[in-house]
């Protein structure tokens, strides 16, 4: 026993075969140093709350940077909508510093220390590929947990897109540069960093990053980083659907929906994200103009700091695939009421398997829905119920949303604009004014079969 645990060992010890392949270190990248004097970014520029973070990560002997959207927007003149910090801290060694913080995620396990309202995202370097149980792929490539530790430079070159990929120190005010992120930023474009074919494999969601930040801040999409979009599109379907609602929510609610929106369909990743409003659109043109009218409402709201819910967008978004089965229900006879339910249920049922819309807005989205048929029946005391219905001004701004994007609604919208502001005696009159609510025969109720009534009393 002891001859072969030699044996073993002199074996393992023995220099590799010639031909052999053998692993060497990674030949280091020298950055790029950008001097404040340069970069021009101030400290005032920078939230007290992030310069806290970096500063205690510093007193306690870790590297600390603020690094992402934090660092590009402030170099494109652009207000930042929140700071990400980067260290080598490790998680639990990030926690220890803070008190006001909490480790979240499996996936990636980060940091967030909280001011008040405002939260700063700590990360650790993120390390290279590795055979470490840390890091878990899937049979696509997709990285299902991956909290492999690296120093600065793993971190950069692990990064989306180069853009994204500077790192300003706190220390001695300079932006660090690994992936030329400064050049592509001058030239507004927008880069992947490494093979975008595998990026996108490991994390498809970056797909959607590339249209968001590409509409977001007007830049081109390099040729590589774009030709791979369209052929990868259906990697999207193995997102968990929980992580994609959060995505929806970035790509129409940021202000650039209509941008998002040509992006998405050039790109065909709406077919992924709502594939029977998709497949409705390319064969009925005439849902298009809702679509652009809404995702142009939204935009104007949005910049004007008014309130858009998400429940309006996706009433939207997935108006065509309910809307077109409804009518090939009722079509077949099917009842207005019936067939309003199901085709609803059928588009939720579907929906939900690609996207998770939580409960609050789902059942607002349904309202809208089911006040689009409500809303033309006005006689008697309808209108007035109506009007006190909770998602009244919801359904009302869809209304006009479907007339302005050339519905023929013998125009409904306007009735009920003058009828909201009218006094009592007026709304009486321009409701006695409708013609009548037709006469509907009362459905006789079968009689009981006597013998299944005397069976059920005894």
């Amino acid at each position: 026993m002891i001859k072969r645990l030699l044996k073993r060992l002199s074996t393992t010890s023995k220099t590799p075969k010639q031909g052999m392949a053998t692993k060497k270190a990674p030949k280091r990248i020298d950055p790029t140093v950008i001097q404040q004097d340069s970069h021009g970014i101030c400290e005032s520029d920078i939230s007290q709350s992030a310069l806290k973070v970096m500063n205690r990560l510093n007193q306690g002997g870790f590297e600390g940077y603020l690094v992402g959207g934090g660092v590009r927007d402030l170099l494109l003149n652009a207000s930042p909508k929140d700071f990400d910090v980067a260290t080598d801290a490790t998680p639990e060694q990030v926690k220890q510093l803070f008190r006001n913080s909490r480790i979240i995620g499996r996936r990636f396990r980060i940091v967030h220390v909280r001011f008040g309202r405002e939260i700063i995202e700590v990360t650790t370097f993120r390390g290279q590929n590795s055979d470490s149980n840390q890091q878990i792929e899937s049979d696509t490539g997709q990285l299902l947990r991956d909290n492999v530790y690296g120093d600065l430079e793993s971190d950069a070159l692990r990064r989306d897109f180069t853009a994204n990929a500077l790192y300003y120190s706190a220390k001695d005010q300079c932006i660090y540069d690994y992936t030329n992120g400064i050049e592509d930023l001058n030239n507004r474009q927008l880069t992947m960093i490494g093979d975008p074919v595998t990026r996108y494999k490991e994390d498809p969601v970056r797909l959607l990053r590339a249209i968001r930040f590409s509409a977001k801040l007007g830049f081109n999409i390099e040729a590589n980083t774009q030709a791979p979009i369209h052929e990868q599109a259906h990697l999207l379907s193995h997102v968990p659907p929980a992580r994609l609602f959060e995505e929806i929510l970035k790509l129409f609610l940021s202000g650039y929906a209509t941008a998002t929106y040509e992006l998405l369909r050039q790109y065909g990743l709406l077919d992924e994200l709502f594939p029977e409003s998709a497949r409705v659109l390319d064969n009925h043109f005439s849902y298009a103009p809702l679509i652009d009218e809404m995702i142009t409402n939204t935009d104007k709201r949005i910049r004007t700091n008014k309130r858009v819910t998400p429940a309006f967008v996706y009433a939207a978004l997935m108006w065509p695939a309910m809307h077109d089965e409804f009518l090939k229900l009722r079509e077949s006879g099917v009842s207005e009421v019936d067939a309003f339910g199901q085709a609803s249920q059928r588009a939720i049922s579907l929906q939900l398997q690609r996207i998770m819309i939580p409960k609050r807005f789902l059942v607002p989205m349904r309202q809208i829905w089911e006040l689009q048929w409500r809303l033309p029946k006005r006689q008697g005391k309808r209108a007035q119920r109506l009007l006190d219905h909770p998602k009244f001004r919801a359904g009302y701004d869809f209304l006009l949303m479907r007339e302005a994007a050339g519905e023929q609604l013998d125009e409904l919208g306007s009735w009920w604009n003058q009828y909201q502001f009218a006094d009592e005696e007026a709304r009486e009159k321009m409701v006695n004014e409708l013609a009548p609510m037709p006469n509907k025969k009362r459905r006789r109720r079968k009689p009981k079969n006597k013998a299944n009534a005397q069976n059920h009393h005894e």
